[in-house]
Order: C-alpha cells, then sequence, then structure tokens
C-alpha cells in the first residue's frame, strides 16, 4: 500500500508540474495585444504670407510663393479632445497652413498611410465642420471662410491631380472677416469614404452638417477645437 500510495503521489506531482509548466508557457508566449486606432493626434496651424497670397472663390492663389511665419500646435488625445492649444485666436483674413500628424497606438506616425497612393487615398477626405461659417464663395467681399486640401503628391511620388484628389492630410484656411464674432467649435474630420463618393465631393462641401448623409463612410478622427477670429490686419 505504502508503495501504491507513493506512485500514485509522484504521479500527481509530475502531472501538476507538466500543467503548471503548460500554464506558464501559454501566459508567456500570449502575444501583447496593442489596441487598434489613432492614439494621439495634433494639428500644427502655420500663417502663411505674401503679396501673392489671397483668397480667390473656393480656394487660394499664391500659395507656392507665400512666406510661413509662427507656428501653433494642437494636441488631441484618444478621444479627439484637445489637451494643449485647444482655443485659437485666428487673424481674420490671414491664411493658415494646416498640418495634421497622427500615431497609433504602436507609437508609429500614421498621417501618411492615408495617402500612401491614389488607389489608398482615394477613400479618404478631410472636413471642418461646424462654426457656421459663411464661405468666401457666398461673400461679394471675398472676406469669407475657405478650407482647401492641398496635398501636391501622394507619397509614393505620383501627383496628387486636382481638387477631386486632394485628402487634407495637408490643408489652407483662412476665417474671414464675415465670421468675426463669438468663438466657434469646429471638428477637422478625416473620414472614410465608401467607394466613389470622394470624386463628388466639391471645394465648397466642406462645412456641410449633412455631410454624414451625403459622403458615406465613417470617420476616422474627429478632432475638436475652438477658433475665434479677431480683426487682424487689413491688405
Amino acid at each position: 500500500m505504502k508503495t501504491k500510495t507513493t506512485n500514485r503521489l509522484s504521479l500527481l506531482a509530475v502531472v501538476a508540474t507538466v500543467i503548471l509548466g503548460f500554464s506558464s508557457c501559454s501566459k508567456d508566449d500570449d502575444p501583447v495585444v496593442i489596441k487598434e486606432g489613432i492614439q494621439k493626434s495634433t494639428i500644427t496651424l502655420t500663417e502663411v504670407s505674401g503679396e501673392a497670397v489671397h483668397a480667390h472663390g473656393d480656394h487660394f492663389h499664391g500659395l507656392t510663393e507665400g512666406v510661413e511665419g509662427e507656428s501653433i500646435v494642437i494636441e488631441f488625445n484618444e478621444n479627439g479632445v484637445a489637451t494643449k492649444n485647444g482655443h485659437l485666436h485666428l487673424e481674420a483674413d490671414a491664411v493658415y497652413k494646416i498640418e495634421l500628424k497622427a500615431w497609433d497606438y504602436h507609437g508609429k506616425e500614421v498621417q501618411n498611410d492615408f495617402i500612401t497612393n491614389k488607389s489608398t487615398a482615394d477613400s479618404y477626405k478631410a472636413f471642418l465642420i461646424g462654426g457656421s461659417f459663411k464661405l468666401n464663395p457666398d461673400s461679394d467681399t471675398e472676406q469669407g471662410a475657405i478650407f482647401q486640401p492641398r496635398e501636391q503628391k501622394y507619397v509614393d511620388g505620383v501627383a496628387v491631380n486636382g481638387k477631386y484628389e486632394t485628402t487634407g492630410i495637408l490643408s489652407y484656411f483662412t476665417v474671414g472677416h464675415e465670421n468675426e464674432g463669438p468663438t466657434k467649435e469646429v471638428t477637422y474630420v478625416l473620414r472614410k469614404l465608401n467607394s466613389g463618393v470622394k470624386a463628388k465631393i466639391e471645394r465648397t462641401d466642406w462645412n456641410r452638417t449633412d455631410y454624414k448623409t451625403q459622403f458615406a463612410g465613417e470617420n476616422v478622427l474627429e478632432l475638436k477645437f475652438e477658433i475665434h477670429a479677431e480683426h487682424g490686419h487689413t491688405h
């Protein structure tokens, strides 16, 4: 009986060791699950000035001859809430270059992933929603708002061919004197669109309240901040 009991105890000990071993190995070998999506983002606004730089209808002229001035960086958390510089004071008639940067949960910059090439970029478009802006094409004095996506090349080096291909990772913006007044709450939206939708988006569609129903898809980013337009200088 003693021998049988000893053998039984030894067998149980071996089984327990094997089970613990498998448990330990399984735990150590489990892959680390990293959350998908975008962990943080920034929007950088840089004033662009020069005699040739001016608003015209739904777009700007003279940007390639413009001189860049001071920049301000808005920082956003994973929920699109501004954690730094979320309330902007902008000169109403100034033109600002807007650059998006975004990082995934691996710490990798991903903004260029949306414009890697034409076939990829065809699925994405940026909007600037809210604020009830009077758009520049509706202004008799050319002092309304413009938001103009303006990439010149895809990441693969191929030229972006016209307004229907631009995405808005790089954009230019002006508030315009006709939008001076109370603080405007706006949201920079990067939207993933259904097939064929992007080619139907006009330059004046950037501020549409019905953009979700008109341009089917889903939002990748919604970055919320405030703009207070100040009188500033005049041309």
